[in-house]
């Protein structure tokens, strides 16, 4: 593989994934000033919990995806590639078929038998049931695309599933401002929601798949029971490892709901984690690709390669988190203002410490893709499983009397001590022959450009005068043009170079 080769697929893996996170900003961000213009802040903080409940269901992949991908990658260099990708490609689409069936038949009969709305506290709001057996049962029926997914990571279409997935996002938002505008049924904003996310997994199973590969299609495998229940065995490190991701994402949004009788002070906690949410979806994007180029040269045996790639991509994803959150610090107070027109309050406290805390955490975030992409399952289940622990247990003593900033304690609590201080390192020191330094570099880079950053905005704001978004928007074009200034040496290949050398590995 070529440098440039490596260099196009890696571009278009992160073009797909920015595409993603400028339609997740849509659907967190530019969404709710319009639902709060046809909905109560209750009804909003309805929405938020069940659109966290589409998310969190995803724990039911169990880890498969991850083992597929692994798999794939490892038939890549074996005899008959294709025929033995293409018969375990249809072994496993029978195991996905058959979990998803039954994960929707047990919804529907568990939601028959405990409602949502009386566990999660919305009895008031109209068709909440309704909305939350079509958002969970809808994503529960995109869970077989996982499986094209995986395997187009593995080809190097990094980009082709999430082009189509992406087209289903952007079709559901559209569909939502109708749903909304037409009805303002909590109901029809699920349907528009999820509906256009089962056509596309749909088409990728059906269409897309047999059509850029070929061999898939017409094949075949029987499989045990006891290969069935190995394939699951394996995968456990990877489910334990995506549920603790989903969990810390999602389910301080339900757990929030379930203990603090305050429904504006769960609309708040919504709001502020969806910043929170979007920085760390972010860096997983912006991993994805190098953690499978990283994935390949583990499973080849390039160490040198590997090395250099991972340290470039660390401190890379560092630096574009500290820029994010050096930004989003001075100005995320005036936005958050203006984006919930003051119905709902701002906290500084629980803002700033989740931003500062998933900015600390951006270099384990590589560590841990990377480990999902190079078979790391006992490290994975060993860290992440307790990194949940230490979650659950932190979140049952701190959200009661701390509300909505106990939950973003006990998240980022669980991210520094196990997910940077436990997985992080751990891969930092298998991966790199200096990794202390390589970590002290880090750091340097986070404290400059962080404080840095957040200093320059707070003059900024002092320089501009006047409220409002013309103010703001002005704060913000000023802040960058001077960050771009700054930044504007790096245009030279020599410098860049210089810099790039300098990074321990």
């Amino acid at each position: 593989m070529t440098v440039l080769t490596r260099a196009r697929r890696l571009f278009a893996g992160w073009s797909a994934n920015l595409f993603q996170m400028i339609l997740a900003v849509t659907q967190q961000v530019a969404l709710v000033p319009v639902f709060l213009h046809f909905w109560t802040s209750e009804v909003l903080a309805a929405w938020l919990v069940i659109y966290a409940v589409g998310n969190l269901v995803l724990i039911a992949d169990s880890g498969l995806q991850f083992r597929t991908i692994n798999r794939f990658l490892g038939l890549k260099s074996s005899v008959d590639c294709d025929g033995r990708t293409a018969r375990f490609y249809a072994a496993m689409l029978r195991i996905y078929i058959g979990l998803t069936g039954f994960l929707v038949v047990l919804l529907v009969v568990c939601t028959q038998l405990l409602s949502p709305s009386a566990v999660l506290g919305f009895k008031a709001v109209p068709n909440f049931d309704a909305a939350f057996v079509v958002m969970a049962g809808g994503m529960l029926l995109t869970l077989p695309s996982g499986l094209v997914s995986g395997l187009y990571r593995a080809r190097g279409l990094y980009g082709r599933a999430g082009q189509l997935q992406n087209w289903a996002l952007l079709a559901g938002q559209i569909g939502q401002l109708v749903a909304i505008a037409a009805t303002g049924s909590l109901l029809a904003v699920a349907i528009a929601f999820a509906a256009p996310q089962v056509f596309v997994a749909i088409y990728l199973l059906m269409f897309d798949a047999p059509r850029m590969f070929p061999f898939l299609r017409g094949a075949s495998a029987k499989s045990s029971w006891r290969w069935i229940a190995g394939q699951f065995r394996k995968a456990v490190p990877f489910a334990v490892a995506g549920a603790t991701e989903l969990a810390l994402l999602n389910l301080p949004v339900l757990m929030v709901s379930a203990l603090v009788s305050d429904r504006v002070a769960v609309a708040q906690w919504g709001l502020t984690r969806v910043v929170a949410g979007l920085l760390r979806a972010l860096c997983i994007a912006t991993t994805l690709p190098l953690a499978a180029e990283l994935g390949h040269d583990y499973a080849v045996g390039l160490k040198d390669r590997l090395r250099s790639l991972y340290a470039r991509g660390s401190v890379f994803v560092t630096l574009q988190a500290s820029i994010v959150v050096s930004g989003l610090l001075p100005f995320w107070p005036d936005f958050f203002v203006l984006w919930t027109h003051g119905a709902i309050p701002y906290d500084p406290l629980l803002a700033t410490t989740l931003l500062i805390g998933t900015s600390v955490i951006a270099p384990s975030i590589l560590a841990l893709v990377y480990a999902n992409y190079s078979n790391r399952g006992d490290l994975l289940a060993r860290t992440k499983g307790l990194q949940l622990a230490v979650f659950l247990l932190l979140s049952a003593l701190l959200i009661q009397p701390m509300g909505p900033l106990g939950a973003a304690i006990a998240v980022v609590a669980s991210d520094l001590l196990i997910q940077f201080g436990l997985l992080g390192i751990i891969i930092i020191r298998q991966t790199l022959q200096r990794p202390f330094q390589h970590v002290g570099f880090l750091a340097a880079i986070m404290i400059l450009v962080t404080s840095g950053g957040w200093a320059l905005g707070m003059i900024v704001r002092s320089w501009v005068p006047g409220t409002g978004p013309v103010s703001l928007a002005s704060e913000c074009m000023i802040w960058l043009i001077v960050v771009a200034l700054v930044a504007s040496p790096l245009a030279q290949a020599s410098l860049r170079n210089r810099l790039i050398a300098a990074i321990p590995r």
